[in-house]
């Protein structure tokens, strides 16, 4: 049946406590529906696909895809069967064209798909119980083991994924999946490589921002916060954000800038010491080791601050007169907040440009009301008028001009003259997706192409990327259970400890590159003055808007989407 559970009561308690919605439950007879016993099928990458149903899918024993240059490509493989498979295991060959070029096996990737709980939109936003949501297990985390055990009457997908390398030659390569379960399958896959490239992640435009959390990767290693074993473990998470684009480097200023609405605590990089003489004194060491790191892994375009105004107006300091720590509570625009404010920012700004980083550092906000974000531009610029300044939230047209990186809420755009002037301006102008949409989003029940379409929609629109906290603030369990106390499932992150890349991640990757597709052939048709093809190419983009996903599944519009971009 679809849904298991309700809230964390196990099974058995949920089959005699728990009224059943009949209409929700599909009970499959496996040893009648399957013959053979074991299965092994390509199915496509957009579906979750149920643990415990029989998969409802043409048997497909062949997989061929067209890709560029540089660009990843996947599906997956469905093995179910009505016995146990004590050991499911995947193996690949290099793909080749029979010219002496190939695509060697370490460019492909199988993983395992595995499932979590999750629960439903319900109100979106705010508090919620798991007893008041139907809950159920969902295909998303994929995992990296060599081998894996299937139960009887389960499904178990396969990630299967091909990076093409840049150096290829186009042509057409082929090579075999083999599966080895009650037996051994043989697969052929099928990569037709174009002439076009893509570009190196560090140099896509498409302005991703996915908020990473330190503390978070050091919780769930159980680790000490910022030691050499800490930095050593992040690093692979954030070699994989880099590798997807992401364009900024996340840094909390002061403690908590969120008000403690993540499972784990958002300290400070920064240590701000009130001396017994009242003068101010500031320790960046964490600050200058951990961006120093995160650009090391290849995240170094941007470094965006949080927070001058943070969920609750209060700032902790160390008092040197009491020798413990204080509280400062100040609201934006009075004078304790701008003497509190106005000696750190200055203090600050002198200490970036010593490290270099003051032209790439924004001072960050989000979601704050318009009166907090116009007394701090006025406080930063009479700091230092070069100040960068980041928000997420409301489109306010008082303020845009003083906002450096601008992402705003799905619901807003911004007007056409003004993108195009932020655009040429070099302004990073983006949107972002949180609790408050049903679609699109990327909770873990979310339909997976609705994060391909957010590619697509900020390609249609103009707009230069996508924001969405965050990349991994989990929760107690996440490997286990993606529901948390506030907000639908998975919203928290979207990849998992190990790290892990989840379905969601990579059908979002799968969208940036499709809007780095089509940027370049933007950018071709109009630098050879094709005037039909980029006709042709924006009536591809016409359709994403979001009116239009309402009715019409992200699916079948990044589908046809796909389609006809392949004809130019």
């Amino acid at each position: 049946m679809r849904k298991l559970l309700r809230g964390s009561a196990i099974l058995f308690l949920v089959l005699i406590v728990v009224p059943l919605r009949a209409q929700h439950y599909k009970f499959n007879d496996w040893a009648t529906l399957l013959n053979p016993a074991v299965n092994v099928s390509f199915a496509s990458s957009n579906t979750r696909f149920a643990q415990d149903q029989v998969p409802q899918v043409p048997r497909l024993s062949k997989w061929a895809a067209v890709a560029w240059k540089g660009e990843k490509v996947h599906t997956q493989l469905l093995v179910w069967a009505n016995r146990e498979i004590p050991q499911l295991r995947i193996s690949l060959s290099d793909l080749k064209d029979g010219k002496g070029n190939r695509i060697e096996a370490t460019n492909i990737r199988a993983g395992f798909v595995r499932y979590v709980l999750t629960d439903e939109f319900g109100k979106g936003c705010g508090h919620r119980k798991a007893v008041d949501y139907d809950s159920s297990w969902v295909a998303d985390p994929i995992d990296t083991g060599s081998f894996t055990s299937v139960a009887a009457n389960k499904v178990q997908p396969v990630w299967l994924s091909v990076a093409v390398p840049r150096s290829i030659q186009a042509s057409t390569y082929r090579g075999t999946v083999i599966v080895k379960a009650d037996k051994t399958y043989k697969l052929p896959i099928t990569v037709k490589v174009q002439e076009r490239e893509l570009p190196l992640p560090s140099q896509w435009a498409f302005d991703l921002d996915l908020w990473q959390h330190p503390a978070a990767i050091a919780r769930v290693h159980q680790v000490p916060l910022w030691s050499q074993e800490h930095y050593a473990l992040m690093r692979p998470y954030y070699t994989m954000l880099a590798a997807a684009g992401q364009k900024s480097i996340t840094a909390s200023i002061i403690d908590e800038p969120w008000n403690h609405q993540t499972y784990d605590n958002f300290p400070s990089l920064i240590k701000w010491t009130r001396k017994k003489d009242g003068t101010w004194a500031y320790d960046y060491s964490i600050f200058d080791n951990y961006i120093s790191f995160v650009m090391s892994c290849g995240i170094r375009e941007r470094i965006n601050c949080y927070t001058m105004v943070p969920w609750r107006m209060a700032f902790t300091y160390f008092d040197e007169g009491t020798g413990r720590e204080a509280v400062l509570k100040a609201k934006a625009g009075t004078p304790a907040y701008s003497a509190f404010w106005g000696c750190f920012l200055r203090d600050f700004a002198n200490h970036l440009k010593e490290k270099g980083w003051f032209s790439i550092t924004s001072i960050a906000m989000d979601e704050r009301p318009l009166p907090d974000m116009q007394a701090v531009i006025n406080l930063l610029k009479d700091s230092d008028p070069h100040w960068k300044i980041a928000l997420a939230g409301i489109y306010h047209p008082e303020i845009e001009k003083d906002i450096f990186d601008y992402s705003i809420a799905s619901k807003w755009k911004f007007d056409d003259l003004v993108l195009q002037r932020r655009n040429a301006s070099g302004m990073s102008s983006t949107f972002y997706t949180s609790c408050e949409e049903a679609h699109p989003n990327g909770f873990t029940f979310s339909p997976p192409a609705e994060q391909t379409w957010i590619g697509w929609y900020a390609a249609a629109q103009g707009f230069t990327g996508y924001l969405r906290w965050a990349y991994n603030s989990w929760v107690e369990n996440p490997l286990r259970d993606s529901r948390f106390r506030t907000w639908p499932a998975g919203d928290t992150y979207q990849v998992y400890p190990g790290p892990l890349t989840s379905v969601r991640f990579e059908k979002l990757v799968e969208g940036i590159q499709d809007y780095e597709k089509v940027r370049l052939l933007r950018e071709e048709f109009s630098r050879t003055g094709n005037q039909s093809k980029l006709k042709e190419l924006e009536s591809i983009l016409s359709p994403f808007e979001l009116q239009v996903l309402a009715n019409t599944p992200a699916e079948t519009m990044v589908r046809t989407a796909k389609e006809a971009m392949l004809q130019l």
